[in-house]
Formats: C-alpha cells, structure tokens, sequence
C-alpha cells in the first residue's frame, strides 16, 4: 500500500475537525489501528485488505462520502492531508507543487467529487486497487483505461489534473 495514503490518514486521523466529522459514522478505535498496524514496515497483506475494505465501504456509504468530502473544502483538514502526502516527494519539488495546486483548486475537488458520486466509477475504481495491490499490472491499465473511456467525469478529472502538471510530473523521471 502507497506509505503517502497511509501517512495522509494517520494524519487526518489526527485531526479533532476530521474525527469529529466522522465520529458517529466509524469505528475510530477500528481505524486507528488499523493505522497503526500499516505504518509498521513488516505489515501483514491482510492488514491492508481490511483498510481497503474500509475505506471502500466507507465511500460507498452516501453519509461517510459526504462527511469526508466536505471536511476536505476546510483548509484546516485539507491543507495538513497535502503536506503529509506529498512530503516523502520533497526530492521532485516539481511534483509537489502540482499536488498542491490540484490540491487547491476548487474545480479538481469538484471534479473528485462528481467521480466519488457515481457507483460505477467507484466500483472500476476498486477494481484498479484490487489489481495495484495484486501486481496485476495488466488489469489496472485494462481498468484505468475502462474509467477514462466510458466516464467523462474521470476524462474532466484527468484533464483538471492536467492543467496543473500532475500528469506531466508524474510522467517525469526521477
């Protein structure tokens, strides 16, 4: 599992704003350490099947999306998620300042937003993880390729990523 998601969610974690946005909707404890758990470098497989399923069900359930995302409109919840993801990235200073400026743009989260929204995206979007987390590379591109050709709201995602030079610093070599 990418150690930037999981730093980005002990982070969060952290954060009274966000626990307090999805208190009444998970198991924090549960959570917590499962957290844990992932930041141990020897971390079990299971462990992170069980965070994926988490998170999973936790999107797909319309009250925890709606939580999460507009607990991400504050600056004060998203702004500290950002530098955690994109500090182990402080070596490709090109690539954190697209991030960032994604990060900081009303209409990418508009557009994340309008992709979390739809049950199928949601649903070729597990797909493409199960397939990362396999190292079934050839599944995650049939996947990745499935999303940006039948769903314009992933192509505007994409193309709101763009515009910010996420792609093209995710292309460029280290």
């Amino acid at each position: 599992m990418n150690r930037n998601l999981v730093q980005s969610l002990q982070v969060a974690w952290g954060l009274p704003e966000f626990r307090t946005g999805v208190r009444h909707l998970i198991d924090l404890d549960e959570v917590a350490a499962l957290l844990a758990t992932l930041s141990v470098p020897d971390h079990d497989r299971e462990v992170e099947r069980s965070l994926l399923g988490l998170l999973r069900s936790g999107l797909d359930t319309v009250e925890i999306r709606e939580a999460v995302l507009l607990l991400l409109e504050q600056d004060e919840v998203r702004r500290p998620l950002v530098a955690a993801a994109v500090e182990p990235l402080a070596d490709r200073p090109g690539q954190v300042a697209a991030i960032t400026s994604a990060a900081e743009d009303p209409a990418v989260r508009r557009e994340i937003r309008a992709v979390l929204d739809s049950a199928k995206v949601r649903e070729l979007i597990w797909q493409a993880i199960e397939n990362q987390v396999s190292d079934n590379r050839f599944g995650l591109i049939r996947r990745a390729a499935v999303l940006f050709v039948r769903h314009p709201s992933v192509r505007r995602l994409a193309w709101a990523m763009r515009r910010h030079g996420v792609l093209r610093e995710l292309r460029r070599k280290q």
